[in-house]
C-alpha cells in the first residue's frame, strides 16, 4: 500500500506521478493539470487585494525583478496552500533526493514537510515563503531563482489562477536551462488555469556519456500584452 497522501486539493485531481517523475527528469518540470478548481482558483485570487494574509508586499519594478507585484503569505497560511504544500511535498521528496545522489550532494530530505520545515527554522529560516503574484499589462518577470537560506528544497510549484486568453494575453512561463559549455535551451510553457507546473528551484541532474552532470535553471514570466494574471508560487523551504 502506497505511504503518500492522496493529492485531493478539492477533489479535481489525480495526476500519474510515474509520468510526473519521467517528465522532471527529462525536461526539468512536469505539468499536474487541474491542480486546483477553477473555484478555489478565483478564491486564492480575491486574497489579494486584502492585508490579513500576508507578511510583505513586493514591487519587481522596485528591486530590478521585472513590473507586476507579490505578496508572501504569513504563518498560519490560508488552508489551500498550507494543504498544497503538505501534500506535494512527500510526492516530490524522493525525486529531491534521488536528484541530490545523482548530483553527489550529501543533503537528504525527510519524508515529511514538517520534519524540513523543523530543520528550516533551526537554522533560523522561520518566514514563510508561499507567495500570490499580480500582472497587469506590459507587466513580466525577469528570469530569477527563488533561493532562500542555506536548506532550499530542489523543486517548487507555480499554479495559475487565470484564464489565458480571457483573463489575460501573454504572460507565458519561462523556463530556461544552462548546461555546461552550451547555450542556454528555453521552454515556453502553456498552462491553463488551474494547472501546476512543478519545476527546478536551481539546479538538476542530466545523465551524460559520463555519468551526471548539473544543469542549472531559472524561470520567469514574458510580458503580458492585456488583462490581469494571478499566480499561487508553493516554495517548500522557509527564509531567513
Amino acid at each position: 500500500m502506497s505511504t503518500f497522501p492522496t493529492l485531493s486539493i478539492d477533489g479535481t485531481c489525480a495526476p500519474d506521478w510515474r509520468l510526473l517523475e519521467q517528465q522532471l527528469d527529462q525536461d526539468g518540470c512536469a505539468i499536474i493539470r487541474s491542480l486546483l478548481s477553477h473555484e478555489a482558483c478565483d478564491n486564492v485570487s480575491a486574497l489579494y487585494p486584502s492585508h490579513e494574509p500576508f507578511r510583505s508586499q513586493v514591487m519587481m519594478a522596485r528591486y530590478g525583478f521585472g513590473r507586476g507585484e507579490y505578496k508572501y503569505f504569513k504563518y498560519p497560511l490560508p488552508a489551500t496552500v498550507a494543504r498544497l504544500r503538505s501534500t506535494l511535498y512527500p510526492r516530490l521528496v524522493p525525486i529531491a533526493n534521488r536528484w541530490y545522489e545523482h548530483m553527489d550532494l550529501t543533503t537528504r530530505f525527510p519524508a515529511s514537510h514538517e520534519a524540513f520545515l523543523k530543520r528550516c527554522h533551526a537554522a533560523g529560516q522561520e518566514r514563510p515563503t508561499p507567495l500570490l503574484l499580480q500582472y497587469g499589462p506590459e507587466d513580466y518577470n525577469c528570469l530569477h531563482q527563488d533561493l532562500y537560506g542555506e536548506h532550499v528544497f530542489p523543486l517548487q510549484v507555480a499554479i495559475l489562477l487565470s484564464e489565458p486568453d480571457d483573463d489575460f494575453t501573454g504572460g507565458e512561463f519561462v523556463l530556461t536551462e544552462q548546461r555546461p559549455r552550451m547555450q542556454s535551451r528555453p521552454q515556453v510553457i502553456g498552462l491553463k488555469k488551474g494547472d501546476g507546473l512543478i519545476f527546478a528551484v536551481n539546479q538538476r541532474p542530466v545523465k551524460g556519456v559520463r555519468g551526471y552532470y548539473r544543469v542549472t535553471l531559472r524561470h520567469g514570466v514574458s510580458r503580458l500584452h492585456s488583462g490581469k494574471r494571478h499566480t499561487l508560487g508553493i516554495i517548500f523551504h522557509d527564509a531567513p
